[in-house]
């Protein structure tokens, strides 16, 4: 199953279909191309494409976009406290684009060492990808998939934001200013990625 976010809207490709408010068995190209039309100018807001052979419907959604990966991280201390950025007045994680040559482990680190001015962060674990569509200005379409890593900092707090990349904030929010100030303001990737790590420490 993968879910991908469009302008904030779930398409959802799954191998039988789910409960959602739209639901289009797949057939060809032309499925997703109905189904980004309904996500992008209509007022659905969430919509399932199913069939069988998910790795193949998968790939033949790939092929309609241009790919882009990335990766960041979701930084902890031994308070419980998470570190997030603000940019363009939302609250986001730290990551950004992977470099050539370039591991998953070692994008992630150096984003949020570029992003937030915290050092020595200590990689766990690997959580999840999360992806979303964008449109670029000369109209092309992204297919943007960031890799996830749950990480670990102790020591002194050198976290300033990188104000070169827009970033006007950097903050440490405990579980209950997750909720009450995160969620209400942020992605819903990022909303889906936290979770999952929160379902994962119980």
């Amino acid at each position: 199953m993968y879910k991908v976010f469009v302008n904030e809207k779930k398409l959802l490709i799954s191998k039988s279909p789910e409960n959602l408010e739209k639901i289009l068995p797949f057939e060809n190209f032309t499925t997703f191309e109905i189904a980004l039309d309904l996500l992008q100018n209509t007022s659905t807001s969430e919509l399932n494409v199913y069939g069988e052979n998910i790795d193949e419907i998968w790939e033949s959604f790939k092929k309609l976009f241009r790919i882009i990966e990335a990766a960041g991280g979701i930084v902890n201390k031994s308070s419980g406290e998470i570190l997030f950025i603000k940019r363009l007045g939302k609250w986001d994680l730290p990551k950004g684009k992977m470099e050539k040559g370039e591991s998953r482990e070692e994008s992630a680190v150096r984003e949020i060492e570029e992003e937030t001015g915290l050092k020595n962060v200590v990689l766990k674990d690997f959580i999840n990808t999360t992806y979303h569509i964008y449109t670029e200005r000369n109209g092309d379409q992204v297919l943007k998939y960031t890799h996830w890593f749950e990480m670990f900092f102790e020591g002194e707090d050198t976290s300033k934001p990188q104000i070169e990349e827009g970033i006007t904030e950097v903050a440490w929010k405990n579980k209950v200013q997750i909720e009450s100030e995160v969620f209400p303001n942020t992605f819903k990737n990022i909303k889906l990625i936290i979770t999952e790590l929160f379902s994962k420490s119980r």
